[in-house]
């Protein structure tokens, strides 16, 4: 029974450890995980999420296929692997805008709190978007890398400040016909 705390308090920490990518008040929110089953290995430290996996905390919403979450003795180890056809993350940010992301495995390393997305990876902001095989940000550091594949470029596109302020025009009103 200690060990399936350990794992629910691995659980909770590792979604509690990201505050430099979203509203500070999302890490004090409770976490709702649903699933369709849910199996736990406690000799190998291991909470396995099967089926409509969804995870909730404030703002925060992961939905995928399938949540693995690996843990040891030592709190702060927990590795998060969620897996899906896409997995998608979304959450706001500090700055009131929406951030997304989607990829075959999206994985979170509480210890050197790096997020990665693997597999047709693609986050977007506001507009702008990254898209690659493999895209990694270390939320402690706030350093990005993505990767493409060994035939494929990454694609990097960035809305322009002014084009994301400008108004669209409004359109002449119809002149009466006679």
């Amino acid at each position: 029974m200690k060990c399936l705390k350990i794992l629910m308090l691995a659980l909770s920490g590792a979604l509690l450890a990201t505050p430099g990518w979203a509203l500070e008040d999302d890490y004090r929110q409770p976490i709702k995980v649903t699933s369709d089953t849910s199996s736990a290995d406690i000799n190998n430290y291991t909470l396995i999420y099967s089926g409509n996996v969804r995870i909730v905390q404030g703002s925060l919403e992961i939905q995928a296929e399938e949540l693995k979450v690996v843990s040891s003795a030592e709190q702060g180890n927990e590795v998060m692997i969620a897996t899906g056809d896409p997995a998608t993350y979304t959450q706001m940010m500090d700055n009131g805008l929406p951030a997304e992301a989607k990829a075959q495995e999206i994985r979170y390393e509480v210890r050197t709190r790096q997020i990665t997305l693997s597999g047709d990876a693609e986050l977007s902001q506001a507009g702008s978007l990254m898209r690659g095989n493999t895209i990694s940000y270390n939320v402690e550091k706030q350093q990005l890398i993505a990767e493409g594949k060994e035939d494929e470029q990454i694609t990097t596109i960035f809305l322009p400040a002014d084009l994301e302020n400008e108004e669209t025009p409004e359109e002449p009103e119809a002149e009466p016909q006679p």
